[in-house]
C-alpha cells in the first residue's frame, strides 16, 4: 500500500529535507511513529482518554490508570493472578490484622526525590479519605504507619487477605504534595517515564525517566492521543499517525486487520458489559421487574450479531478469565414470560424509563443499547435512549441521576473481591443494592488466605447477585489491539491497560 501524505505532512517533510542537507542526513526526519530529532515517540490512540490524571479521584477509570501507570507505581502488581513484587519488595502477616510491607531501597521520583515509606503513607490515606470506588476494599484499615523509610506497617479492624491484591491498583505519589489537587496535573512518579504534559481533550506527553530504578524505556516520547471517533483512530492508523490501537470494535476488525503493514491481535480480559438498575427508583426495587427486563431481551443473538468472536454470553457478573468466576445459566429469553412478571409486579401495561450510556464507551455501544431497547417495547417497556458525553456520564453516573446505566468495566486485580466487595456490598452504595448475606459472604472471602476457600465464597456470592437479577450482565469481551509492524514488544495484558515502556520502534 503507497501513501500520499496530506499537505501539512508534505510541508514537514520538505523542511526535513532542507534541514537534513544542511546538517547531518536525513536519519532525524520523520514524519511517523520511529524517531525525531529527540529520539523515539510512540504514539498509542486509546479507546478513552483520561479526564483526569488524579488516579486516586479516578482509580477504577481505565483511561485514567493506563496514562497514570506509565509515570507513577504501585507497591505490587499482579501475575498469573497472584500479587507480586514492584515497589515492595516483599510483605509478611505477623497477626491476622496487621500486614508488613518492605520498600525496594534505592527508588526516586524522577524529580531526583527520594521515595519513602512517607510516600506510600500519604498515597493510601488520600485514596482512603477520597471515599471513591476502592473505598470498599480499603475500609478496614485503620492505621497506615511508617515504621521507616523503608517498611510500611497497615493496621486493619478485622483480617485483610486480599490487601497485597488491592495494592496492585494504589498508585503511589509524593506523600506531602498528593493532597494538593495541582500535583495531579502533572503528577510525579517513580516510573519509567515522566508526564511533560496533559492536554484535556488532546494528548498527555511523557518522556522517558533516564533515572528510572528498573529497566529504562526503550522509546524517547510516548503520546497518548485523544480521538473519541473510532473512525478518527482507524484513519490515523492506516495514515502513519498513530502506532497502536486498542478496542476495535468487531465491525472494523476486518478493516484494520486487512491493512498493509498492520498487526492486529487478540487476547483475554477482564473486560464485560453491564447494564444496572437504579434499585433506589421504582420499579427496579421490584425483583420481577428486573427480571421481565432480562427475559425480555435476547441476549445470545444480540452478542453473535454484535462481538461475533469477540464477545461470549456471561456466565456470572465477573469474566471468566477473573479468579473466582464461576458458571451460572444464563437467563432465557422468553417474552411471555417477561409480560407475565410485569403483570404480576403490577406492570400489566409496561412502563417508561431511561438509559444513559458513555459515548463511545466500549465496542458497539450504541448498538447494544438499542437492541434491548428494541427488545424492551415488544413487552411494553419504553426506554429513552440518553447517550452522554464522558465527562456529563461521569458525573451523572456518580450522583445516581439515572435509572438504568449500560457501560463496559473491568476487574481490575484479577481477584473476584476488586468487583463483588466493591461494587456491590451494602457499604459500596454504588447503586442502591443491599443484601445482608451477600455482606458476610464477602467479608468472609475478603479475610481469608486461603485461595480454594475464596474461590468457593466468591461463587456463593455471584450466584445471589444472579438470582437477585441485581443487573444485566450480557457479554464478556476480549481485548484486540493493532500495531505497526516496526512496533516491537507490545503485549496487550488481560486487564487491557498495556505497559509501554519495553516497547519499542524499530
Amino acid at each position: 500500500m503507497r501513501f500520499s501524505p496530506p499537505s501539512t505532512a508534505r510541508s514537514r517533510i520538505r523542511r526535513c529535507l532542507v534541514s537534513a542537507a544542511l546538517v547531518v542526513g536525513l536519519s532525524a526526519c520523520s514524519g511517523s511513529g520511529g524517531s525525531d530529532s529527540d529520539g523515539q515517540v510512540l504514539r498509542y490512540a486509546p479507546q478513552l482518554f483520561p479526564v483526569s490524571l488524579d488516579v486516586q479521584q479516578y482509580p477504577a477509570e481505565e483511561a485514567v490508570q493506563t496514562t497514570v501507570q506509565q509515570a507513577l507505581e504501585t507497591l505490587t502488581v499482579m501475575k498469573d493472578g497472584q500479587p507480586a513484587p514492584k515497589l515492595a519488595t516483599s510483605w509478611e502477616n505477623p497477626d491476622e490484622k496487621t500486614w508488613v510491607f518492605h520498600l525496594r531501597e534505592g527508588v526516586k521520583f524522577s524529580d531526583g526525590t527520594p521515595f519513602t515509606a512517607k510516600d506510600v503513607k500519604g498515597s493510601v490515606e488520600r485514596l482512603i479519605s477520597l471515599k471513591g470506588s476502592l473505598a470498599p476494599l480499603l475500609s478496614s484499615i485503620t492505621a497506615v504507619d511508617a515504621t521507616d523509610d523503608h517498611t510500611v506497617t497497615f493496621h486493619t479492624a478485622e483480617p485483610l487477605g486480599t490487601l497485597p491484591s488491592t495494592l496492585s491498583l494504589v498508585f503511589i505519589g509524593q506523600g506531602d504534595k498528593v493532597g494538593d489537587d495541582a500535583y495531579w496535573q502533572k503528577p510525579i512518579g517513580t516510573g519509567p517515564f515522566k508526564i511533560d504534559s496533559f492536554s484535556p481533550d488532546d494528548k498527555v506527553v511523557l518522556s522517558r525517566n533516564d533515572g528510572y530504578w528498573g529497566p529504562k524505556a526503550k522509546v524517547e516520547t510516548l503520546q497518548i492521543l485523544d480521538m473519541p471517533e473510532i473512525a478518527a483512530r482507524i484513519t490515523a492508523l492506516n495514515n502513519n499517525e498513530v502506532d497502536v490501537l486498542a478496542a476495535i470494535p468487531p465491525d472494523q476488525v476486518a478493516e484494520v486487520s486487512g491493512m498493509d503493514g498492520i498487526k492486529y491481535g487478540t487476547g483475554p480480559s477482564y473486560n464485560y458489559y453491564f447494564i444496572w438498575f437504579n434499585h433506589n427508583n421504582k420499579p427496579f426495587d421490584n425483583l420481577k421487574v428486573r427480571q421481565a427486563m432480562l427475559h425480555a431481551i435476547d441476549i445470545k443473538g444480540t452478542v453473535e450479531d454484535l462481538f461475533g468472536d469477540l464477545g461470549t454470553v456471561a456466565q456470572a457478573p465477573i469474566t471468566q478469565a477473573v479468579f473466582g468466576a464461576t458458571q451460572l445459566e444464563p437467563y432465557s429469553y422468553d417474552p411471555e414470560l417477561a409480560k407475565r412478571l410485569l403483570a404480576e409486579a403490577g406492570y400489566p401495561n409496561g412502563f417508561s424509563t431511561s438509559m444513559q450510556w458513555p459515548l463511545e464507551g466500549g465496542p458497539n455501544i450504541r448498538a447494544l443499547a438499542q437492541a434491548f431497547i428494541s427488545d424492551w417495547a415488544k413487552v411494553g417497556i419504553k426506554v429513552q435512549p440518553l447517550e452522554k458525553e464522558r465527562a456529563t456520564w461521569l458525573k451523572d453516573f456518580g450522583a445516581m441521576k439515572w435509572d438504568l446505566n449500560l457501560q463496559t468495566n473491568t476487574t481490575g486485580t484479577g481477584d473476584a473481591d476488586f468487583t463483588l466487595n466493591r461494587l456491590y456490598t451494602c457499604a459500596a452504595k454504588r447503586l442502591g443494592y443491599c443484601n445482608k448475606e451477600l455482606d458476610t459472604i464477602m467479608a468472609k472471602a475478603r479475610a481469608s488466605l486461603d485461595q480454594n476457600e475464596r474461590k468457593s465464597l466468591y461463587a456463593q456470592a455471584a450466584k445471589i447477585l444472579w438470582d437477585d437479577a441485581v443487573a444485566i450482565f450480557p457479554v464478556d469481551l476480549k481485548n484486540n489491539y493493532a500495531i505497526r509492524d516496526n512496533v516491537k514488544g507490545f503485549e496487550m495484558p488481560v486487564n487491557g491497560r498495556p505497559d509501554f515502556s519495553q516497547v519499542s520502534i524499530e
